[in-house]
């Protein structure tokens, strides 16, 4: 009797799983069938596009940093009306992950979530859980994209949880996709032209949680330590393994400059750049090879406690063999970062100074006061370089009339 009635606990169980399943099928097609197609070009309108399209692929878990990141990476690629397809919700548009600009499409991979909020409930799985996101789909749109095909892609809504009504897209000459996973399917991860690992470390955002969990909101320490515990065996199990995949790394630890530092406001960060990597030449520091180790504070550059600190040198990291340029603190000038520029090689600029004219013109996002900001630029432009070196096409680029010194 015992045994029967285990079974009849699983099987009930078992029903709910398949029936809730099935209502969600239900509702979803119902969703795309009665609701149109949202097009873009009702607002923000990407052009048609039938040349190379160049596919780049973002990793990296929530808060840490894609946002930031994809701005200026778009700000570097320069076009014209940059903002959410549809011009977003608040536009008369609709709520939508996806930003666009004559140049560029940045699309957000939570839109291949497999379920929304309600249905991860009943699989009890995580959006980080490979088994939870549709790498079929992503792999079919993002193909058609890379050939020039318009698609209709679902849209997760952050707010609500659910998977909204599908918009158009259009392909523009570079496609970035954003998110938890697009390196961990491997006929997704060969689609990408180039790919990028933003990778902070634990501490890192054990720091930063506190910052704005406990100090900004008020949630106590035990329940951040909770937050962080419980999503840590999926991010580790899923996500951070595309490192090893990645072109470029930029990895985010706690400063080497204090000693047992716990505040994370002064950070280390390494620009990991894959070796052998076609089409992209390393960036580097005075002399191209050599390990070097530079302390750039004096009267060329402000420095407040505990100063600033590059390295330069080869490595491995994730078994392969890359090229490391590392940056330890943080500046009070960003006008005097044009100093430590002009000693750096290879950074894809088109003219003396772009690197701190980015750096400035971004001066109030998060980052832009340290190596986070400062190795996210440069991403930017080797990127658009690496773009550059594939296509045969140059982006314009406008030089300002004077350059700080």
């Amino acid at each position: 009797q015992q045994v029967e009635a285990q079974f009849k606990v699983i099987l009930k169980d078992a029903v709910v799983v398949i029936s809730s399943s099935i209502i969600a099928f239900v509702l979803t097609s119902q969703l795309t069938a009665v609701r149109p197609v949202r097009s873009g070009r009702q607002a923000i309108e990407a052009k048609a596009y039938d040349g190379q399209v160049v596919l780049i692929g973002v990793a990296a878990d929530s808060g840490c940093g894609k946002s930031t990141f994809m701005r200026r990476l778009t700000g570097i690629f320069g076009g014209e009306n940059v903002g959410p397809l549809g011009g977003g919700f608040d536009n008369g548009g609709w709520e939508t992950n996806t930003l666009v600009s004559d140049q560029v499409t940045v699309i957000c991979l939570d839109d291949y979530h497999l379920n929304d909020r309600e249905g991860r409930k009943v699989t009890k799985r995580t959006a980080l859980d490979l088994a939870e996101n549709d790498f079929d789909t992503m792999y079919e749109q993002l193909k058609a994209l890379k050939n020039g095909e318009t698609i209709n892609k679902v849209i997760y809504n952050h707010v609500n949880g659910t998977l909204d009504a599908p918009e158009e897209i259009t392909p523009t000459p570079i496609v970035i996709v954003e998110g938890l996973h697009p390196m961990a399917d491997e006929r997704v991860r060969d689609l990408l032209d180039f790919s990028l690992y933003l990778d902070i470390t634990d501490d890192v955002k054990f720091a930063w949680k506190i910052q704005r969990d406990m100090i900004e909101r008020g949630h106590s320490l035990e329940s951040i330590q909770a937050s962080i515990e419980a999503r840590k065996p999926d991010f580790d199990a899923f996500v951070a393994p595309q490192r090893e995949f990645a072109d470029v790394t930029i990895q985010v630890l706690p400063t080497a400059l204090i000693p047992d530092d716990k505040e994370g406001k002064i950070l280390r960060v390494r620009f990991i750049q894959k070796d052998e990597k076609q089409n992209y030449d390393a960036t580097y520091l005075f002399d191209e090879g050599s390990t070097i180790e530079w302390t750039p504070c004096g009267k060329k550059l402000t420095c407040s406690y505990p100063g600033i600190k590059f390295a330069y040198g080869p490595d491995t990291f994730m078994g392969n063999e890359v090229t490391v340029v590392e940056m330890d603190g943080k500046f009070d000038n960003l006008q005097e970062l044009i100093y430590v520029e002009s000693h750096l090689s290879n950074t894809g600029t088109k003219y003396y100074g772009e690197l701190t004219s980015n750096m400035v013109k971004m001066g109030d996002s998060p980052g832009s006061d340290n190596g986070t900001g400062f190795f996210q630029t440069l991403a930017s432009l080797k990127i658009r370089e690496f773009y550059e070196n594939i296509t045969g096409n140059k982006v314009e680029v406008d030089a300002p009339a004077t350059v700080a010194a």
